[in-house]
């Protein structure tokens, strides 16, 4: 993963942010000040149908560019088709039904002992669900407007909705902060700049593993893991004994697999993360409202997304003609999980070039973790399908619906019991109603 530094893309660049009053946007206008030589914007437009947010969050973005001295332009609008009207890259961080929806994916699971979960488990299912046709939507509008812009997706559940795009023909790659993070987490425990920490990331979104952590070539994971075992299971609230047995660093989420009873207790006793997420981003819009507010706020770095910007900054730079090389992206497998559909979405290092994003060839997963990805990956298929009902014309009626819905619960290995997925079908049809057609 290199820094995001080298050459730049040949002209001024127009950005969109689809879900622009997010309390995310501010990282993302920081990476954009800081590293405005890398990607030199021309003009932001932060798009977003809450226009009482958009202002609060436009107006910081606009200071902090004033601060660090960035020449670009910033507007903001709940015109979709306005904002999207000459970008060069659109970013997609939309939350369909907003932290209410997520509060109801992390809690319903739980009456059937299942993880509540945003991203996976049923609740993945829902926010895919709601998310995947909308996306789809705008995908659609821009491509009639700007054939040629880059769609760079930033909205979990990320593997599902890149595969949505990619399959539908367009020019997208999906992005997640994870990998990042754990780089800059490596790196600071090396003592080592991050630009020189490269790892060997591989699975799908929110489902990989480290395989290698090198520095100069040098693999430095098993010192990691012998000088710094402790913390970074703490970190990932993983056994040690795991990660020593596994000798890889998982994905936080790989919590939710190997210790899921345990977690599912956890969740049954804790404030959801949704209620701690909507009473923070009340606080954080409350900050962003101060007129002498010009940089983003220490308290963000507790909504989560840290190092999105870098990531955002080197991949939209890639695309667009500036510094390419490897980065790690969610894109089409191609043959680099043999045993996995082409088609299927991975997350990998990746070349990435106005071309698009190419996986590196890698070396063959373990057995252990490539049982794991090829389940996880027929599921997302399925959940796919159940997000697609209703989008090409053919009538699908209640009944389909609720089938598709039953299959992708069913294949979910967090879930895999038939009375738990009939179960499920029924509260997750219930609490998402106004977002599916066919019910």
């Amino acid at each position: 993963m290199p820094s995001p530094e080298g050459r730049t893309p040949h002209r001024r660049v127009k950005l969109a942010v689809i879900g622009g009053g997010s309390t995310y946007t501010p990282e993302l206008i920081d990476g954009f000040a800081r590293l405005r030589d890398v990607l030199p914007l021309e003009e932001l437009v932060l798009v977003d149908p809450d226009a009482g947010r958009l202002a609060v969050v436009g107006g910081l973005a606009r200071r902090i560019f004033a601060r660090q001295g960035h020449p670009g332009r910033i507007s903001w609008t709940g015109d979709l088709d306005a904002g999207i009207d000459g970008a060069d890259a659109v970013l997609l961080q939309l939350r369909v039904g907003g932290q209410a929806a997520r509060l109801q994916d992390e809690t319903w699971p739980l009456e059937c002992g299942c993880v509540g979960q945003e991203t996976t488990g049923a609740g993945g299912l829902a926010k895919a669900l709601r998310t995947v046709p909308v996306v789809l939507d705008i995908a659609e509008r821009v491509r009639r407007r700007n054939p040629g812009a880059w769609l760079v997706d930033f909205t979990n559940p990320v593997g599902i909705v890149t595969r949505a795009l990619l399959t539908h023909g367009h020019r997208a790659v999906g992005l997640c902060n994870v990998a990042i993070g754990l780089q800059r987490t490596f790196a600071a425990l090396l003592g080592v700049p991050p630009d020189r920490v490269e790892l060997d990331h591989l699975g799908l979104n929110h489902l990989t593993w480290e395989r290698a952590v090198r520095v100069a070539g040098e693999d430095l994971l098993p010192r990691l893991l012998a000088e710094h075992g402790d913390s970074l299971a703490g970190k990932l609230r993983l056994p040690r004994p795991l990660l020593d047995h596994l000798g890889v660093i998982p994905s936080y989420y790989l919590r939710y697999y190997y210790r899921h009873d345990a977690v599912v207790r956890e969740l049954r006793t804790e404030p959801p993360r949704a209620a701690q997420v909507a009473a923070l981003e009340q606080q954080l819009l409350g900050m962003y409202g101060d007129p002498s507010l010009d940089e983003k706020p220490e308290l963000l770095s507790r909504r989560g997304g840290a190092y999105y910007s870098e990531a955002a900054v080197a991949l939209t730079s890639a695309l667009l003609g500036g510094a390419g090389g490897t980065q790690v992206v969610n894109t089409r497998n191609d043959g680099t999980l043999p045993f996995l559909p082409d088609d299927a979405v991975i997350e990998a290092p990746a070349t990435v070039g106005p071309p698009g994003a190419a996986p590196l060839p890698a070396r063959p997963l373990e057995p252990l973790f490539a049982g794991l990805v090829s389940h996880v990956t027929t599921y997302e298929h399925l959940a796919l399908d159940a997000a697609l009902l209703g989008r090409t014309g053919r009538k699908t009626g209640r009944a389909d619906g609720r089938r598709a819905v039953f299959s992708a619960l069913l294949a979910h290995p967090l879930i895999g019991q038939s009375d738990h997925a009939d179960r499920l079908a029924d509260e997750l049809i219930a609490h998402n109603r106004e977002h599916l057609p066919w019910a």
